[in-house]
């Protein structure tokens, strides 16, 4: 199934490991005034990064200014927001501080801020977007990544949602990689247990998607399997201990390598079922709606023979080695949710009821169509819908 040619291209220089944000002012700048992009909540101030970023720059002979009002699941309105702020303050780069809801609002509001629109969605696709071409370059952007969910640092799109249109949808363009990213795990140990849980199974996702994709190749099984190893190795630590350096670094490498993940094949139509979800149920984290219908989506390709030879390699990546059965890789993941404390998730405490489950298949590919061809076989609205109702408690 693996394909045996590949055309990559992930041009962003990454500084990994403790302390590389100690190393911000060394780097290269691509330009003197900077708008740092940080969410609206409080933990960048409170727990120094943001002062240490400000800093670091100030050191490297940069301006800055700062926008602080993304939140979670970044809208269509606040990314227009950001970008109308760096077009008025007159920046020539982006610096996201944040995870990756920061990460994706920075990368498109980049790509935006140039442009002669208003509107951003004459650049974006999905059902309503005019997918228009962009008419100026776009602005550089820097990464430093302050959780370890989406691989955002090393990719080139970011999901915004529009709440008018019920879109949750990847915007952005070919070039729109961060010029560099800093992955410091020390930015990552104050992030609560329950948090780091849904960030880690995000970026487990991205890397089991990945594999059994139609895009799967020589190398992007190599960055899958580490990224599935090191999870499933280290994110129960990292659960348990926050203040686990170790554990932090390893899951914070599993994440990027799940970046190079989408980068180098692509996600599936899990991550697009999930998008419809929190679309439609905006609180609903990430990572735990896609933790909510794993079980059931895996389950789905498994009944369905399409590579079970991929699923005994997950299973092995990630601890049972004695797997034999696509199904082992079924139990190896539902144990990794009970040692994170995810397994009991249910999806109608967020609201959802058994007749939003067609809607919601139907949106997720009007909206997010391209990843449902790299599944590894065609299916019906139906299939999702009833994928949708196995999840459901």
């Amino acid at each position: 199934m693996s394909l045996l040619a590949y055309n990559s291209y992930a041009p962003t220089r990454v500084l990994f490991g403790a302390g590389q944000l100690n190393h911000l002012h060394e780097q290269a700048m691509p330009g003197r005034r900077a708008m740092v992009v940080i969410s609206n909540g409080k933990s960048t101030r409170a727990n120094g990064s943001l002062d240490r970023t400000l800093a670091e720059l100030a050191a490297a002979g940069v301006e800055t200014v700062v926008f602080d009002h993304v939140g979670a699941n970044p809208t269509k309105e606040v990314t227009e927001e950001g970008a109308f702020f760096a077009r008025e303050n007159g920046v020539d780069f982006i610096v996201a501080l944040g995870g990756g809801s920061v990460m994706d609002a920075a990368k498109v509001m980049a790509m935006f801020a140039p442009q002669p629109s208003d509107d951003l969605w004459d650049y974006a696709g999905g059902k309503t977007g005019r997918a228009l071409p962009l008419v100026n370059p776009e602005l550089p952007w820097v990464a430093i990544t302050t959780t370890a969910g989406t691989g955002s640092e090393v990719d080139s799109a970011g999901v915004i949602s529009n709440l008018a249109t019920h879109e949750k949808i990847g915007v952005g363009s070919a070039n729109d990689f961060a010029r560099f990213a800093i992955v410091d795990p020390e930015l990552m140990l104050s992030v609560p247990p329950r948090f780091t849980a849904y960030q880690g199974f995000d970026a487990l996702f991205h890397s089991l998607e990945g594999f059994i994709s139609n895009r799967a190749n020589l190398l992007s099984d190599r960055v899958q399997l580490a990224a599935i190893e090191n999870i499933g190795r280290y994110l129960p630590r990292a659960v348990a201990d926050g203040s686990d350096l170790e554990a932090r670094t390893h899951v914070a490498f599993a994440n990027t390598m799940s970046g190079y993940s989408m980068v180098f094949s692509a996600c599936t139509s899990e991550h697009s079922m999930e998008h419809a979800m929190s679309a439609f149920h905006p609180e609903l984290p990430h990572g735990a709606g896609l933790t909510m219908i794993s079980l059931a989506y895996f389950g789905f390709w498994i009944d369905r023979h399409v590579c079970d030879d991929r699923f005994v390699s997950m299973a092995k990546a990630l601890g049972k080695d004695d797997a034999t059965r696509p199904e082992d890789f079924l139990a190896a993941l539902l144990d990794l949710q009970v040692a994170c404390g995810v397994d009991d998730l249910r999806m109608s405490e967020y609201g959802f009821t058994p007749d939003e489950f067609l809607p919601l298949a139907v949106n997720a590919r009007e909206t997010m169509g391209m990843l449902f061809a790299c599944d590894p076989a065609p299916t019906t609205d139906e299939e999702i819908a009833g994928i949708y109702a196995k999840a459901f408690k």
